[in-house]
Parts: structure tokens; sequence; C-alpha cells
């Protein structure tokens, strides 16, 4: 029950961050694209990189690299808490892609007509860019949730609790195969309750399902 807890609570807490991080990227990469201006395509350039990069490196290899930060910013570089920051850092960039294409996905002329009624670039975002996408958004924080719940397993391996290392270290190392299986069908549970709420809500919120 603690190790499913951990995997569950690290799972919750980095979904928060990389759904807010991620819509906030989505939308920099969104509203810079094509436009000519420097200070545009310099903000495009720079989250681009920053996008591409960190979505590039295996998670494995980012918790290593992110031990220095990790440090400062939890205080540990074992436990839950510490595998937060690379939960995040790895999957923000992923998730702000999904929310990209989400956006590009919405007709022109329904921006265009916000555009001819006066509103501004915020008022779009939020009453228009947003809301048109909302089933995309909620479909993407789905996919990117169920690939948290596969780093919180890796995580765990070098340290960072959960099921993962229940799995690893009572079950692989302690040659106690059951410990393992139990620890693998646990984390198949939750995927499956993830999807099933993330497919819900899309069924709800979109416009274009069928009563």
């Amino acid at each position: 029950m603690t190790a499913t807890w951990d995997t569950v609570w690290m799972t919750l807490l980095s979904v928060i961050f990389v759904f807010i991080l991620g819509i906030v990227l989505g939308l920099l990469l969104f509203e810079t694209t094509g436009k000519h201006s420097f200070w545009a395509v310099l903000l495009n350039k720079l989250t681009a990189i920053f996008v591409n990069v960190f979505r590039s490196i295996p998670f494995i290899i980012l918790i290593v690299l992110l031990i220095p930060i990790t440090k400062k910013i939890t205080g540990t570089i074992i436990g839950p808490k510490a595998a937060i920051p690379s939960l995040i850092i790895s999957a923000a960039p992923f998730y702000a892609r999904l929310v990209e294409i989400g956006f590009h996905e919405i007709e022109a002329g329904v921006i265009e007509a916000a555009e001819a009624m006066g509103a501004s670039k915020l008022q779009i975002m939020w009453k228009v860019l947003i809301p048109e996408s909302m089933p995309a958004i909620i479909s993407g924080i789905t996919v990117t949730g169920i690939s948290l719940i596969g780093y919180t397993a890796m995580a765990g391996v070098i340290g960072a609790g959960g099921l993962g290392n229940l799995a690893y270290q009572d079950g692989f190392q302690a040659n106690q195969n059951a410990v393992t299986l139990t620890a693998t069908i646990v984390i198949l549970i939750i995927v499956f309750i993830f999807q099933a709420i993330g497919d819900l809500v899309v069924r709800k919120i979109d416009k274009r399902s069928i009563a």
C-alpha cells in the first residue's frame, strides 16, 4: 500500500505541474510560430530548443543529470519527493508538443472570428484556444500521465520509491517473483484507471461526440 501510494502521489503531483507547464509552453510555441518579429522568433527558438532537448533525453539519464538541481530543490536525492523535478522536466516538453498540435487543429475561422470581434490575445487564449482544444488537451495529458506512471517505475529503480522500487528491490533482487508480478499488476490497474478517467472526461467535453 505504501509503494502504491508513493506511485500515485508522484504521478498526480507531476501531472498537475506538467499540465500547467505544458499548456504554457504549448501556447508559446503556437503563438510565436510563423511570426517575423525578432522577439517572437527568439522566443520560439528558445522554447523549441528546450522542448526538443529535454524530451529527447532518456528519463533514466535525465534523473542523473538533474541530481544537483533536485538536491537544491527538495533537499534530497532519494525518495518520491526527489523524483518530482525529473518527472516534470521530462514529461512537460512532450506534453507541450501535444498541446501545440491541439491548438493547430482549431479551425482558423474560429480564431479569425474572435479577432474580428476585437478579442485581445489573452482573451483568445483563454476563451478560444484552450476551450476549443480541450478534448486534445485532456487526451494529451492522459497519454502523458500514463507515461509518467512508467517513469515513476524507472525512478524507483534508483531509489525514488513506489512500485518500481518494490518490484526491483523486494522482487527482482530478492528473487521474489510474486512481488514483482504483484507490483506489475498494480501498475497496470493504475494505468487502466487513469486511461478510463481520461477517456470519460474527453467524451464529456468533446462537442463532436455523439450522445
